[in-house]
């Protein structure tokens, strides 16, 4: 007699591929699963606010397709939410703006479709920041997202919704982006795991455009999932990633199941000597050892031109973000705290003064990229805190433009990744003496995301993961 995997209790506590095999062997039935997930939503999104919008018509009717048999694949009857700006013919993209409150597309971006093809189902959208320019998750068309470990403090942006969505049980699986940190920081936030991809994996978060992508998009910003459990990650990834005939800058590249070449890591323990909380450091050490436990060589050591990658990533999203603020390039202002964050965030950085300068600043990210590989030959894992500080409270991001640069100073290796396109992995660590989520980052190198999924694998067996609970959040 074939036995059938556990069902999990409560099944919004179920990761992706555990709620697929139970819903496969008949322990459980999708519909089931959607409506536990439903379920815990009711209950706990009116305290955190991270869906915007949820699909309980539209997701139970999909769920009785699997159920039926006439939905099939990987991920059949589980559920999945879809971030504010990625395209999801249900509902509206608004990207968190309210010019943009009807705004529902014409067809699904690439990834939700490859999703979609597998069974997934959609069962909500995640709150963002307008325009996802600030590094916390609020907005005048959905209002604040929050943080279910800390009601004082920031969940982190742009992909918030998302991430408190999925640390708090309402969903297994939140599809994000991240041109700046933006995946990897709310993770971190909440308690869970992020993947940013290197960039050019997973096709972009619009079905279609024709309208002229700026340089920064190009290079900086990836789409990615936020989820539980490393293996999750892994599992989602290698739907969503490969060619997309809708978009010239995504290929097809061979993602490996594991990871046989060298284990050696280069442990950034204080980013540019720029200092980082006791809490942080902690939560390196503890990464740190745990890598060696599971026979990985490291050493203390830092990429190479980390703080010109940082400012190069700084000055080039506000080049070529400011026009859009001045009289004329908006066709409705954005929330007064995403202007007042950005406005004051220019104030402090260097413009270009002339087209060569800024021509030479995109050559010298290749030469800082070039290093970069050859540092990451020799320690192909890079492991290092998200932000060298825990979240900050609400409003500090507003509190003058200082406040802008001490956040950039924060996060000088997290923005220094998309500089770069580079891979990386967001891993939870535990929790801190305050009750507060700790986390690192796993940085690999170009298109080896298969390598730092690996170390995100063995921190993970290790440190273990956090995972949902009533006496946690409500």
């Amino acid at each position: 007699m074939t036995e059938r995997p556990d069902v999990p209790s409560p099944l919004w506590q179920g990761g992706l591929r555990e709620l697929a095999a139970a819903i496969r062997s008949g322990s459980v039935t999708a519909r089931e699963v959607i409506d536990a997930h439903l379920a815990r939503i009711d209950d706990v999104n009116p305290v955190v606010n991270a869906l915007t919008v949820v699909f309980h018509d539209r997701a139970r009717a999909l769920a009785d397709e699997v159920d039926a048999g006439r939905v099939t694949g990987v991920l059949a009857g589980v559920p999945f939410t879809v971030k504010e700006n990625i395209d999801l013919t249900w509902s509206a993209t608004t990207s968190g703006w309210t010019f943009l409150a009807h705004a529902v597309p014409s067809g699904d971006a690439t990834l939700v479709e490859r999703l979609l093809g597998e069974g997934a189902i959609p069962i909500g959208r995640g709150n963002m920041p307008d325009f996802g320019l600030r590094w916390d998750t609020d907005n005048d068309l959905f209002g604040r997202t929050i943080n279910p470990w800390d009601a004082s403090r920031v969940p982190g942006g742009s992909s918030g919704g998302d991430a408190v969505a999925v640390a708090t049980g309402m969903t297994p699986l939140g599809l994000g982006n991240d041109y700046g940190g933006s995946l990897r920081l709310p993770a971190y936030a909440a308690g869970v795991c992020a993947l940013r991809p290197s960039a050019g994996r997973i096709p972009p978060p619009v079905a279609t455009s024709d309208e002229p992508v700026p340089l920064t998009l190009q290079h900086f910003a990836v789409n990615g999932p936020i989820a539980r459990s490393i293996d999750d990650l892994d599992l989602a990834f290698g739907i969503m990633q490969g060619a997309d005939d809708r978009d010239p800058l995504t290929n097809s590249i061979p993602h490996p199941s594991s990871y046989e070449g060298p284990r050696r890591a280069a442990v950034v323990r204080d980013p540019l000597g720029w200092g980082v909380d006791p809490q942080v450091a902690d939560a390196i050490d503890r990464a740190a050892d745990a890598l060696v436990a599971r026979g990985w060589e490291v050493v203390d050591a830092e990429p190479p031109l980390l703080e010109e990658a940082a400012v190069l990533w700084r000055r080039l999203s506000t080049a070529e973000m400011i026009g859009a603020f001045l009289p004329g390039g908006l066709p409705q202002p954005l929330s007064d705290g995403s202007t007042r964050y950005f406005l004051e965030n220019a104030q402090e950085v260097a413009p270009f003064d002339t087209v060569e300068e800024y021509g030479m600043a995109w050559a010298r990210r290749v030469a800082i990229a070039s290093a970069w590989h050859a540092f990451q030959v020799q320690h192909p894992i890079v492991l290092g805190p998200v932000s060298a500080a825990r979240m900050p409270e609400i409003g500090f991001d507003l509190s003058g433009p200082a406040a802008t640069t001490t956040l950039w100073r924060s996060h000088a290796l997290l923005v220094a990744v998309n500089l770069l396109g580079l891979p990386s992995v967001a891993v939870p660590t535990g929790l801190d003496d305050d009750g507060l989520p700790t986390g690192v980052q796993l940085i690999g190198p170009r298109n080896g995301d298969h390598v730092a999924l690996a170390a995100g694998r063995d921190l993970e067996a290790v440190l273990g993961h956090l995972r949902p609970s009533l006496k946690e959040f409500v």
